[in-house]
């Protein structure tokens, strides 16, 4: 799983957490009901930010959600997923964009690709992605050639580029292709005004995801000899950087724009964890408030000397009992598939042996309410994004 938004459950909170892995699973299976089980490699978390952005505007209950069976990677939970049109088109743009990316890998013969057989049975893939994608986009009415047309201008436009072109000519035909998907949302939903400020939004999303990967990769390419759009451009990065800054806060007001039914999920990937990808790509630190900012930590209410809770101790529900433990091959699977999917990373998680509750090791990535510091302009963040109780 890849991709610029990749939030923590800490600063997510329980609430949009929940939404989070809805959106992840139903895009997971809906890949795996399009394209078969190995189709599922290609789940990536900016793909679902589309299937997001279609509940967003139509609401949980029409956009749909379905009960899913236990799975490995949900340490065999059921678990209530995303479905529908969003998660479809969610799926049929991976496909496209992984078939292409595929492509792109065989043609520079990277790593086990250099071998023959490997890079016949990867663009046989390829090509499977290619027609199971138009098919899906087809489903729900969008056409991916839309999709396939900018990939395929991609590297025309990358052997035009040299010192002093501009680096937004480069990043055009990735903007061209997110800014089609996002407003392809609006339609799904049968909200056509929606359709201009999300194809801007997708525009931009489109600009970072190039920027931040050229950023990212620009010291790895100098080494290997591979072609960069900011080296072959000559632009420095405080220029990348001003661009991404830009972007950022084109979205923040593209989104602004749109009409939401719940847009809380969707204003909490597309402007605080996309602001924290640029921090991460230019290697910035972020200040943060400091223990105890937010009010006491929380602690146990059954412990000895604990403050009296409001309304009398009776007024608590009695811990739960303890859960039998795992056996040892149950509990290695289970250990894979949450390393699979940053479990044991953010928030709490259930051990995979004892099935006790257990915090993840990023613990200075905050709580949930430091997810509303960037809204220190008076935009009232805590109401806009609806991640804190404060």
């Amino acid at each position: 799983m890849f991709g610029m938004v990749r939030p923590c459950t800490h600063r997510l909170g329980e609430r949009l957490t929940a939404q989070w892995m809805a959106h992840l699973c139903g895009l997971c299976l809906a890949l795996r009901g399009q394209a078969g089980q190995f189709a599922r490699v290609v789940t990536n978390y900016d793909g679902l930010v589309i299937s997001v952005l279609t509940e967003a505007q139509a609401g949980a209950e029409r956009a749909g959600r379905r009960r899913a069976g236990p799975c490995a990677l949900r340490g065999m939970r059921r678990a209530s997923v995303a479905e529908g049109d969003g998660a479809r088109l969610a799926a049929a743009v991976s496909l496209i964009l992984a078939s292409a990316k595929t492509r792109d890998h065989v043609t520079d013969q990277d790593g086990l690709l250099a071998h023959r057989p490997v890079a016949a049975a990867a663009r046989r893939i390829a090509g499977v992605w290619d027609k199971e994608g138009a098919r899906a986009g087809a489903g729900v009415g969008f056409d991916t050639a839309l999709l396939v047309g900018a990939v395929e201008r991609q590297p025309e436009v990358e052997a035009l580029a040299g010192p002093g072109t501009p680096l937004l000519a480069v990043t055009e035909p990735t903007e061209t292709a997110t800014a089609a998907a996002f407003a392809h949302t609006a339609h799904l939903d049968g909200i056509p005004g929606n359709a201009a400020p999300l194809a801007e939004a997708g525009r931009l999303f489109g600009r970072l995801a190039h920027l931040l990967d050229a950023v990212e990769d620009q010291e790895k390419d100098a080494a290997s000899g591979a072609w960069n759009p900011l080296t072959a451009t000559g632009t420095p990065r405080a220029e990348a950087r001003r661009l991404a800054a830009d972007a950022l806060h084109g979205i923040r007001l593209a989104l602004d724009e749109a009409e939401f039914t719940d847009g809380r999920l969707a204003h909490v990937l597309l402007v605080h964890e996309l602001g924290r990808s640029v921090e991460r790509a230019f290697g910035e630190e972020r200040h943060r408030h400091g223990a105890g900012a937010y009010g006491p930590a929380p602690g146990n209410p059954y412990a000895p000397g604990a403050p009296p809770h409001p309304g009398g101790p009776g007024d608590l529900p009695p811990p739960p009992p303890p859960r039998e433990p795992r056996g040892l091959i149950p509990g290695c699977l289970v250990f894979v598939g949450m390393a699979c999917t940053c479990q044991m990373c953010c928030g709490t998680y259930e051990g995979p042996w004892s099935r006790r509750r257990r915090d993840g090791m990023c613990k200075s990535c905050g709580d949930c309410c430091e997810c509303c510091s960037c809204c220190s302009d008076g935009c009232q963040c805590c109401e806009c994004c609806g991640c804190c109780d404060c």
